[in-house]
């Protein structure tokens, strides 16, 4: 950065301060601006983009005790000096050059060093590489970086909401908790529980592993239960009990000729998250009985009788055609 800049911006009216504000008033100002205004929040945005580079700028100035006073004695002499071409003995109209205004101010014996024909300011602010851009700042303050962790939990936790404890090596522990609806494998992120650093602490992500149930089946969203039914329900139909992820048993009507495998759907019954409910998927399995009373096995063969002609399989043949 040229000095002239030094006079044309107002790094304290940048950084919302006071020309008399504490190391801690600009530190906490500038904190403040970056978080709004950093890039990786207002990608695209060009009129942001300079803001942040402007207030890195300030605070790269303000932040440095003897830049700080430098800049407030260069401010001190008011907007009125300028770089110019003046000839021997000055400026044009025999007003001080801006090195002269320079050597005078920091006690140099012949005006600021030429390089390249330009005034060189490099000795007089302690750069060895001269004043640079937004890219010679110093790198603004980062976020620690995040910390990662395991925990399992019971199905019940999974559709319910839980909250867990993790233990720190320190003896500490963290209350975790778990939203209802989360799935085998998502992650829960616990604000400001990473490591420090200087624009505040990283997050804790804890990934989560959902113990299996043995009745209900999570897919997605969906629950999918298998429910037993008698040969005479499926033929016949009939309304059975099953029960719900709330502990309710609900009534199910079962349609007159299911075949096992039938799915019947009740919506509603399924997984409540935030954003969606699932359903309640029923699988009907017939059941044949293994062992017959000669009662049984008698209706058995007289509806074998009665049912006599009908082959499930009559197609089977040219369904199986290469």
């Amino acid at each position: 950065m040229a000095s002239q800049d030094w006079i044309d911006k107002d790094f304290y009216a940048i950084l919302g301060v006071s020309k008399d504000a504490s190391d801690a008033d600009i530190k906490k100002a500038y904190r403040k601006l970056a978080r709004k205004y950093h890039p990786d929040t207002n990608a695209g945005d060009a009129t942001a983009e300079q803001k942040f580079k402007d207030i890195t700028e300030a605070n790269s100035v303000l932040s440095d005790k003897e830049e700080r006073e430098q800049y407030d004695a260069i401010r001190a002499m008011g907007s009125g000096a300028r770089f110019s071409a003046g000839g021997p003995g000055g400026a044009p109209g025999g007003g001080a050059g801006f090195e002269d205004i320079f050597s005078n101010l920091f006690g140099g014996g012949g005006g600021a060093r030429q390089r390249g024909g330009q005034p060189d300011f490099s000795d007089l602010f302690g750069g060895a590489g001269g004043f640079g851009g937004f890219g010679g700042q110093a790198a603004p303050p980062r976020k620690g970086a995040d910390r990662t962790a395991n925990t399992s939990i019971s199905f019940a936790g999974s559709i319910n909401g839980t909250k867990i404890g993790l233990r720190e090596p320190s003896g500490e522990v963290i209350d975790v908790r778990i939203p209802a609806g989360i799935k085998d494998g998502q992650s829960v992120r616990v604000r400001g529980r990473g490591q420090a650093g200087a624009a505040g602490n990283g997050d804790l992500i804890v990934k989560v592993k959902v113990a299996e149930h043995p009745f209900f089946k999570r897919e997605d969203n969906n629950i999918r239960v298998h429910v037993p039914v008698t040969f005479d329900e499926a033929a016949l139909g009939a309304k059975i009990h099953v029960p719900t992820l709330d502990g309710e048993q609900v009534a199910v009507k079962v349609p007159a000729g299911s075949n096992s495998g039938r799915t019947l759907r009740l919506k509603g019954r399924g997984v409540k998250t935030s954003k969606a409910t699932g359903d309640l998927l029923i699988v009907l399995d017939v059941v044949i009985p293994q062992n017959l009373s000669d009662a049984a096995k008698k209706a058995v063969e007289d509806f074998a009788a009665a049912t006599e002609g009908e082959d499930p399989r009559a197609d089977l043949a040219s369904k199986a055609k290469l």
